[in-house]
């Protein structure tokens, strides 16, 4: 596991294990690390660097995994530490590098410091390290602020000693206090006791969360964006506040201790491509997700504007781009580009909400082509589990099924993120399609469609005109070819409605956006496109990888 010239991050493709839906071992339903180190070889075929793994830490599941009680323990569902140990060392074997997730913005009401601040009671040291305030009104019953859960409701909860404690997320899920030394303390030994296991780095979990204004004040009326303006910052009490940056530099110094490029990458929603940038400064986290570039419709203006501007900014201070198409939070992008292009554009920290039907042809078409525009983009980039098969979001998943902490929280009026966390299908003709082993003695925790024998791996395996195959050819392309990864690119001219950019050397990526069939530039062959190229001429929807 040597490193190159340049730290592996800046250009490597990583995969996104949603590990409870990615591969049973024991046969109990839910996925876990006996069934992700039989998937290794999967893997490595895939051509992937490395993989992240969402939260397998000790937890009561209130959040899949989300709402952590132990930081050093693996949770028995998925495992122990010493499997981790075993699937750390057999993936390097692969050579493929392991980012698992930390959740530093909250922990589980089950963890040892929550329970003791709830029994030493309003005033205790032992509650400094949480967010506890009296309420407000003469008798304390109304919440201190207006503060609002990402998970619909309120933001607080009263204790039946008076007290109101914080959580952003679930009520399962009280924020930590990030001004208290002993949290920073904490969570610096909890790098170190992974970093010296062999991970590679870690996903950071609301990376722009953790500090909330010493003040708590309400929320102040939420401002809609408005088209053709550019985003403007707003100074929000407790999302990408600039003290969180010094929480990050102490962790860098963490990282730089350990040998092997280790590296960090934010889950950092910011309004602004700069304030963005402000997460991944030289001596800060490494890389940060483009959710930009996921939120943004199959519009060429739109793509090439947020390519422009996530490039300069990064490039600014130094970091890679890391570009991202769908993840465990979102709707599958083959059934977003399959709809209309909504009326206003999705927004950080909204809910993506369908409009019109859903032509699954049309998506796939353009998911493919998405693919390799991604792919072929100068830094990183990120694949959600099931996405190299083409897998659809399940809209249909009986409510009775349903499992996210948003369907409760929002009185069921919101399905939540159930649909893209659906185990993924590996072979056969009939559910759990591979999922779990035939012997398993449960269902897998959430229902499979029954006609996702089609989108399985084995079947998709071998079949040239595959989603599988696709990412397979170009991931093999990418990598053997100099140009792609990490550095710049040329925008070139091209018809309305189709982007076109070279890499050098001897590199073009062209997409066609629009609604006519356009022309390839000159080039000495086609390397890789998303459907088939007649007559030199790229369909709608399509896209191509040339030489030239």
């Amino acid at each position: 596991m040597s490193s190159a010239a340049a730290p592996w991050w800046r250009s490597a493709v990583i995969y996104q294990v949603y590990i409870r839906s990615f591969a049973d071992g024991n046969g109990d339903g839910v996925g876990d690390i006996a069934g992700l180190r039989s998937r290794l070889p999967y893997l490595k075929s895939l051509g992937v660097d490395a993989i992240w793994i969402n939260p397998w830490y000790k937890s009561p599941m209130a959040d899949h995994g989300y709402d952590v009680a132990d930081f050093r323990e693996i949770d028995p569902l998925f495992g122990t530490v010493a499997e981790a140990e075993r699937l750390i060392e057999e993936a390097h074997e692969h050579g493929i590098r392991v980012i698992p997730d930390i959740v530093p913005n909250h922990t589980s009401d089950q963890h040892a410091w929550f329970r003791a601040a709830l029994a030493a009671g309003p005033g205790s040291p032992e509650r400094d390290r949480y967010v506890f305030r009296p309420g407000r009104g003469p008798d304390g019953s109304e919440p201190p602020n207006n503060w609002v859960s990402s998970f619909g409701g309120p933001a607080w909860t009263r204790l039946p000693d008076g007290d109101w404690y914080l959580h952003l997320f679930a009520p399962e899920q009280p924020d930590l206090n990030w001004q208290h030394p002993e949290v920073r303390a904490e969570f610096e030994s909890v790098l170190r006791f992974w970093f010296s296991r062999g991970v590679d780095g870690f996903r950071i979990d609301v990376a722009h969360g953790l500090i909330k204004h010493p003040e708590l004040p309400d929320l102040p009326p939420r401002r809609a964006p408005v088209e053709g303006q550019p985003a403007r910052h707003v100074d929000h009490p407790h999302w990408d506040r600039d003290e969180v940056h010094d929480i990050y530099r102490g962790w860098r110094k963490v990282a730089d201790e350990f040998p092997g490029d280790r590296c960090f990458v934010a889950e950092a929603w910011a309004d602004t491509p700069e304030r963005l940038a402000a997460y991944v400064r030289r001596d800060g986290l490494h890389t940060a997700f483009n959710f930009d570039f996921l939120m943004s419709t199959w519009d060429p203006k739109e793509l090439r504007t947020v390519i422009d501007d996530s490039l300069a900014m990064l490039g600014s201070v130094g970091a890679p781009a890391t570009w991202v198409l769908s993840n465990h939070d979102v709707v599958r992008h083959p059934s977003r580009y399959g709809r209309p292009s909504p009326a206003r554009r999705w927004v950080a920290n909204d809910t993506y909400r369908a409009e019109g039907p859903l032509d699954f042809g049309l998506g796939t078409r353009r998911a493919r082509a998405a693919a390799l525009l991604m792919l072929a983009l100068p830094g990183g980039a990120y694949v959600y589990q099931g996405e190299e098969l083409g897998l659809p979001e399940v809209e249909d998943l009986p409510e009775s099924a349903l499992q996210d902490p948003i369907w409760e929280r929002s009185g069921h009026t919101q399905r939540g993120r159930d649909g893209c966390r659906v185990p993924i299908p590996w072979s056969g003709r009939t559910a759990p399609y591979g999922f779990s082993p035939d012997d398993a003695t449960a269902a897998p925790w959430l229902p499979q469609p029954a006609h996702w024998a089609e989108f399985s791996a084995a079947a998709q395996t071998g079949d040239a005109t595959s989603m599988l195959e696709l990412y397979r050819r170009a991931l093999r392309l990418r990598r053997a070819t100099p140009a792609l990864g990490d550095s710049t690119l040329t925008w070139l001219d091209a018809p309305e409605g189709v982007l076109a950019f070279r890499r050098e050397p001897g590199f073009v990526c062209v997409v066609n956006l629009s609604a006519e069939p356009c022309p390839l530039p000159g080039h000495t062959a086609v390397l890789l496109s998303s459907g088939p190229v007649e007559g030199g001429v790229l369909a709608p929807d399509q896209a191509a990888w040339l030489a030239v």
